[in-house]
């Protein structure tokens, strides 16, 4: 028998100081502030947040937050003092402050094993000392080693499946109820990634056997995990590093179907010009601005 399926929230940070990362709360009441006692606490020195900002109040099967801040609490922009929560919405904390995805996930609590009788210890047999063994004949009396442990086959059948996946990339967060979903520049993409490393049809990720596998669409052996090509496909563990290329874009599987962008390092400027010679970074520095306008932009809706 089981438990009735518990219901477990995540909080995915979209912008602020933990951006990146997903957080799990499955007590009644989620209580979110710079105090040390809130479940989701952000730094001291975040001062536009307040000491005790909001709380999540589980009802059932639903989710409500109250807003107990001076500078609001924000549900998808719009400022409230309590709403009720659904998958997607997004949360910010005063105007301007930190951004988090609501999500849910039920999961199957199994109940606790039954104690196993209490039966009497069996009497102990009586010892006796070994018969010796005749020379000569240990070495082949030994047992044979194991066989060697066999690979994961090379190509597994992609199959549906009920499993929930959540992928972070850039301010895009999207969230799936089942699986597989296709990666890739191509509007059919379940996940559509604009990137210039990036196939119209790039990886699948599907689920077989109670794990999380991704399959490379590519037929150039682009994908890899841990930096190493998965040749055809390959099962992902928490933690992993999966990079649709070697140049990118990188992701890290935190576990549970959760994909989070890793940020890739920024390149080292080149050397300056030599006194007097003209300036030749306007135009980049001009781009650079207009994405961050862009991205601001997305970030208020």
């Amino acid at each position: 028998m089981k438990r009735p399926p518990a219901i477990i929230v995540q909080l995915v940070h979209i912008q602020g100081p933990l951006k990146g990362q997903i957080q799990e709360f499955s007590e009644p009441e989620i209580v979110i502030g710079r105090k040390p006692s809130c479940h989701l606490r952000f730094p001291v020195d975040l001062t536009i947040v307040s000491r005790e900002h909001a709380t999540i109040i589980r009802e059932g099967n639903r989710f409500r937050v109250v807003d107990k801040s001076a500078n609001g609490t924000f549900v998808n922009g719009k400022r409230i003092k309590e709403a009720y929560l659904k998958d997607g919405d997004v949360m910010s904390f005063a105007e301007g402050g930190p951004k988090v995805s609501f999500l849910t996930q039920m999961r199957e609590a199994p109940l606790a094993p039954p104690q196993p009788e209490q039966t009497p210890p069996p009497r102990p047999e009586p010892r006796f000392p070994p018969e010796p063994e005749p020379a000569g004949t240990a070495e082949h009396d030994a047992p044979p080693p194991p066989p060697p442990r066999p690979s994961a086959p090379k190509d597994i059948m992609v199959q549906a499946a009920q499993a929930p996946l959540v992928i972070q990339y850039g301010p895009t967060l999207k969230s799936f109820k089942e699986v597989p979903v296709t990666v890739g520049k191509s509007p059919r993409s379940g996940f559509v990634l604009d990137h210039p490393q990036v196939f119209d049809e790039h990886l699948i990720i599907f689920f077989h056997n109670n794990q999380y596998w991704v399959k490379d669409l590519t037929g150039k052996d682009l994908v890899q995990v841990n930096r190493r090509p998965i040749s055809v496909q390959a099962p992902l563990t928490a933690q992993d590093e999966l990079a649709l290329t070697p140049r990118g874009p990188v992701f890290r599987f935190l576990g549970a179907g959760r994909f989070a962008e890793v940020e890739e390092a920024k390149a080292e400027e080149p050397p300056q010009a030599a006194a007097g010679a003209p300036e030749k970074r306007a135009p980049a520095e001009k781009a650079d601005k207009g994405a961050m306008s862009v991205l601001k932009k997305f970030l208020r809706h």
